[in-house]
């Protein structure tokens, strides 16, 4: 099946428990921390993130966007992530960093921005859970989606497959109704939706319908989504 994650830099930041409580079908709750240093927003850091794996039973999929993640990103699994990506452009020693999240319990994930190609971190696959192709600049929600990033997606698709890999494919930007079924045709399975989510009526119900137009194109594609 298709994993929903639910962006809470769409949600109100005052209300965080209740927001996350209003997703509670979705598969994981996607947490952005911004340092503003890698990218120029600052959002939320390990106490807030400890607050909300309180406040609700739906795992967190940390997506840290902070420079030094080598540093940083233990302390956020201390703090209750059940998954965390760091940038490849930010990590020194991704396999190490991935390794560690791994031995700490978490699941590790590592992230590209939209100009950074996959074919330099083919050899690395074997070392992550997911791989999260940004479907835009990292940094600020509610951007548009960026087309040209399909055929990468696909690449990336290919070479999980070529090298036998059970590892999720996310992408996280302008994730919508209108453009969720192109990326999982594309062989994406895992999708990040901020304002598609959370500025919809009922956010639940906004949920199960991504999930549903996922898995349709998936199974039209001749790719189903197996978790």
């Amino acid at each position: 099946m298709a994993l929903i994650n639910p962006s809470i830099l769409s949600a109100d930041f005052a209300r965080l428990a209740e927001e996350a409580k209003a997703v509670e079908g979705a598969d994981w709750l996607h947490v952005d921390v911004m340092d503003n240093h890698f990218v120029p927003n600052l959002t939320l850091g390990a106490p807030v993130v400890e607050a909300l794996s309180k406040a609700t039973d739906t795992p967190l999929d940390l997506h840290l966007m902070i420079e030094d993640p080598d540093r940083w990103a233990p302390q956020y699994i201390e703090a209750g992530a059940g998954s965390v990506t760091f940038h490849a452009e930010a990590a020194a020693a991704p396999v190490r960093l991935a390794r560690e999240i791994r031995a700490k319990g978490a699941r590790a994930s590592m992230a590209l921005k939209p100009a950074t190609p996959i074919e330099p971190y083919e050899d690395l696959l074997p070392e992550l859970d997911m791989l999260l192709i940004m479907t835009v600049e990292p940094g600020f929600g509610g951007q548009a989606f960026l087309d040209i990033m399909l055929p990468k997606i696909r690449r990336t698709r290919e070479l999980i497959s070529k090298h036998g890999l059970q590892m999720w494919l996310q992408v996280d930007g302008g994730v919508s109704a209108s453009t969720i079924e192109r990326c999982a045709e594309a062989g994406a399975d895992v999708f990040v939706a901020g304002s598609a989510v959370y500025g919809a009526d009922d956010p639940a119900k906004a949920v199960r319908e991504l999930r549903a137009q996922a898995e349709s194109a998936a199974a039209g594609a001749g790719r189903g989504c197996a978790h």
